[in-house]
């Protein structure tokens, strides 16, 4: 009788551990299944993964490209120019770019579209101290400013925000200062300072102290980074386009409904994020320049042509470009969800 009930107790302890081991191997199996389903879509950034673009960061665990049949790939670059060289070499899919990159590009005769405005706030402004009474862009003439580089947005948008009181870069002395670009200021090496809103943020949790700050949105609003893809991937894509910017706005839309939970989870994924309480406030700068009027109420993502237009006018004007651009060619919304 024990001799059956050992027997018994090994066959019964076999056939669970068959199923024990059966059930990884059929999960792992589902899973390469499920991800084989998926379409890889690529998207070059302007930047490394910082904590502003945690929406596009977090697929792995929030599923919002996933749920539309996705498999995303985020590719790091150093600048706007980069994001557009990715997707004229075919290396991606969608540049993550500003509208200067753009101009600049479709100027040299690149066959682009503008499909998603990410950005539809201008985030540039001018810093100075207090001590400076520089309140106006007036106020600006004959003065040393600060930029990124001479290539970067930085001196892009202050050359518009001059342009727009009727100043020119011959009315100012431009200073290259690097990303560092609050220490020249604080140190009196400059009299004032290009920046953004997130650049300035971090300036005045290092000690910046009372400023002034000029707003580039407040003499001419036109976006600070919008998706643009190549005219090939554009007629040939269309419907993973219109997957990928479906996702997008959901993830967009969780950042703006849920920032304190973006914080965190930009802890482990943005090289720049691990201080959970600057993650809030940056997500919280960068939220709120994904919001217009437009967007209000047509939904996030909303392309204005005339304001694009505007600022490819100016950059005309400026000498930055030396074509006319005609942005109503450029820009395509019908891939955009509905809201």
């Amino acid at each position: 009788m024990r001799f059956k009930l050992l027997v018994l107790s090994l066959l019964l302890a076999a056939l669970t551990a068959c199923g024990a081991n059966s059930s990884p191997v059929k999960e792992n199996e589902e899973a390469t299944k499920s991800k084989s389903q998926l379409e890889s879509i690529k998207v070059a950034s302007w930047s490394q993964p910082i904590t502003e673009q945690t929406n596009l960061l977090v697929d792995n665990e929030k599923q919002f490209f996933k749920e539309k049949g996705l498999e995303i790939s985020f590719i790091p670059g150093a600048g706007g120019a980069d994001s557009i060289k990715n997707i004229l070499s075919g290396h991606a899919d969608i540049a993550f770019t500003d509208p200067g990159s753009l101009f600049f590009a479709l100027d040299k005769g690149e066959k682009l579209r503008v499909i998603y405005n990410i950005y539809p706030q201008n985030v540039f402004n001018v810093v100075s101290l207090k001590g400076k009474n520089m309140t106006k862009p007036e106020d600006l003439k004959g003065k040393k400013i600060g930029v990124y580089s001479l290539a970067s947005g930085t001196r892009q948008n202050l050359l518009v925000l001059l342009h727009q009181v009727g100043l020119s870069e011959k009315d100012v002395t431009i200073v290259e200062t690097g990303l560092l670009n609050f220490a020249p200021l604080m140190q009196g090496q400059v009299d004032a300072t290009a920046a953004t809103d997130t650049g300035l943020f971090i300036g005045e949790q290092k000690g910046l102290g009372d400023v002034n700050v000029m707003e580039v949105k407040d003499y001419l609003n036109f976006p600070s980074d919008v998706f643009v893809v190549t005219e090939e991937t554009y007629q040939e894509k269309k419907e993973l386009i219109s997957k990928f910017l479906d996702g997008y706005r959901n993830s967009a839309e969780w950042m703006i409904e849920q920032p304190e939970e973006a914080a965190s989870k930009a802890v482990d994924y943005a090289i720049d994020g691990k201080n959970e309480k600057n993650n809030l406030e940056i997500i919280k700068l960068r939220n709120a320049s994904s919001v217009s009027q437009a967007t209000e109420e047509k939904g996030l993502g909303t392309l204005e042509v005339e304001k694009l237009q505007e600022a490819a006018d100016t950059y005309k004007k400026l000498g930055l470009i030396k074509n006319d651009l005609n942005m109503s060619e450029i820009v395509r919304d019908e891939l955009i969800p509905q809201k």
